[in-house]
């Protein structure tokens, strides 16, 4: 009974959705552009759950290149209306628009000449009529036996919010580099970091010719301080690597290594990266492979950088 209670209201609020695709027109694309041509701020406000919802909008709207704030409209009435100022644009949200405090702010807001957007269910309402553009997130009835708790209603906001804040980002020409401007931090900072953007370029990175001497790799390995240095050719492409474990076991088979020269003992096949791939994929191969830095190497082979674990543990997402 329970999991058919929740399968009921997953599907009702999955219909609400639903019915909302068809209805997008020329409405939305107004919203879309009076978004995206804003000077100033999208300033969204909401009641109760509607103002719950309103929040997480403006949150997404901010994190996707538009400047954007969530005002209470009850503080708005007292005072916080001056948080909107020449520039702004508002986007109240209320399924039946005729809520109290919102009918309040709506002639201080036109007194302001501030745009104002609506999501309602209620294109009749008084909301809708102070609005350049009402987009309709009615629904048929709130999910659920009894039909009242706003569950359908919030879920259709939601999701027209969502449409508006991505429509908003391509029609900007917003990109995965500006989206990690604005996460730096947790997971999605993790999945879009580079690793140009933690790899030490090649100018402070170890690297010796690969005539060098082994006393000149050991000096070499023991100034870069990641137990590594690269072996370059004449051209700067990459020859080979020797790392702080090739030389223990170069003396492990007794060698002697001081006749011999770093192209004699580099590994002449070493694990490489681009500069542009995701830095979570650049830990996974260190992982996998059990090694601690990786050569950050051009299209052309050209040594760009070495990229070393603590880098990424230093970042504090890994």
């Amino acid at each position: 009974m329970t999991r058919e209670t929740g399968r009921r209201v997953l599907q009702e609020e999955a219909d609400a959705i639903r019915a909302l695709i068809p209805r997008l027109g020329e409405s939305f694309e107004i919203a879309v552009n009076a978004i995206a041509v804003c000077q100033g701020r999208v300033v969204v406000t909401g009641m109760g759950k509607s103002g719950l919802i309103g929040s997480k909008i403006a949150a997404t709207l901010a994190s996707t290149g538009t400047p954007s704030l969530f005002m209470h409209p009850a503080e708005a009435i007292h005072g916080d209306i001056g948080m909107v100022v020449s520039g702004d644009l508002v986007l109240g949200i209320s399924s039946s628009g005729e809520t109290e405090e919102m009918v309040r702010l709506l002639e201080l807001l036109k007194r302001l000449g501030v745009p104002l957007l609506s999501l309602t269910g209620n294109l009749e309402s008084t909301l809708a009529r102070y609005s350049l553009v009402a987009l309709d997130v009615g629904v048929e009835r709130e999910a659920g036996a009894l039909g009242l708790v706003p569950t359908s209603s919030t879920t259709a906001a939601l999701a027209m919010g969502d449409a508006l804040a991505v429509a908003v980002l391509e029609r900007k020409g917003f990109t995965a580099r500006d989206f990690a401007v604005y996460h730096p931090g947790g997971r999605i900072g993790m999945s879009i970091l580079t690793v140009e953007a933690l790899m030490h370029p090649r100018e402070a990175s170890p690297r010796v010719p690969t005539t060098a001497t082994m006393v000149e790799v050991v000096r070499r390995i023991s100034a870069g301080k990641m137990g590594m240095t690269c072996v370059e050719k004449g051209n700067g492409t990459l020859a080979g690597v020797i790392t702080d474990g090739d030389l223990r076991r170069l003396l492990e088979k007794g060698a002697d290594m001081l006749p011999l020269s770093a192209s004699d003992c580099m590994t002449d096949n070493p694990v490489t990266i681009l500069r542009t791939e995701p830095a979570a994929r650049a830990l996974h191969m260190m992982e996998t492979r059990k090694i601690t830095s990786l050569v950050v190497i051009s299209p052309e082979h050209l040594i760009e950088g070495v990229l070393h674990i603590h880098d990424l543990w230093r970042t504090q997402l890994f």
